[in-house]
């Protein structure tokens, strides 16, 4: 009998802090794609934001995310891009998680407005063999414009995509840090155990400009 391959979805991203629109779409992902479970990996030294004042450290984001995925028994805390050895490439995760584990399907969730940059990332041609790209539905991106991308990249790159139907939920790790700077409260935007961290380190006191 053949045995099942394993179908585990990526969530990565800074968490600058992780916020429900992070956590809405992991369990949406899995629901849909009837996934094993979800790794929630934070970006060590990503590419195209390299951490600035104000902002929080590799370790305290890391943090931030253990606490926010540590009731959930599907979703998982994942270090594979958390070091200090330079710039993280998604293909280079991928592959060497393919590499790993060979009985494993990998799903990249990811907003459709990163579909529209997708060409501009490292080896995307790579990426798209790695994995299957799960897209998640914004209401700023007419269906129209986000179907012509997706068929786009799928002739471009063979590559795999699905749309990921989830509630659309505004909010920005970047909005929240204002919120935090400006005193308002970012209760039920973001889980109580995080709120409790970033309290107990007086993270984000730091207004940014251009909020």
């Amino acid at each position: 009998m053949k045995q099942r391959r394993k179908k585990v979805g990526i969530m990565g991203g800074t968490f600058d802090p992780i916020h429900i629109g992070h956590l809405i779409l992991g369990e949406n992902a899995y629901l849909q794609f009837d996934l094993d479970y979800v790794l929630f990996m934070p970006s060590g030294n990503p590419p195209h934001k390299q951490e600035r004042q104000g902002r929080a450290t590799t370790a305290q984001r890391v943090a931030m995310v253990s606490r926010a995925v540590s009731s959930n028994p599907h979703f998982e805390l994942s270090m594979a891009e958390t070091h200090d050895e330079g710039y993280t490439y998604t293909r280079e995760t991928l592959s060497r998680l393919v590499k790993e584990n060979p009985d494993t399907d990998y799903y990249f969730i990811m907003g459709a407005d990163s579909l529209f940059t997708f060409e501009t990332w490292k080896e995307p041609e790579d990426i798209c063999r790695l994995c299957t790209l799960v897209v998640a539905v914004r209401d700023h991106v007419k269906p129209e414009k986000l179907n012509r991308q997706i068929d786009y990249l799928k002739e471009l790159f063979q590559a795999k995509i699905e749309k990921l139907d989830t509630p659309n939920i505004d909010i920005s790790s970047g909005t929240i840090r204002n919120w935090i700077c400006r005193g308002k409260s970012i209760k039920y935007y973001v889980p109580d155990e995080v709120i409790q961290y970033i309290e107990e380190h007086c993270m984000y006191q730091e207004c940014e400009e251009n909020e």
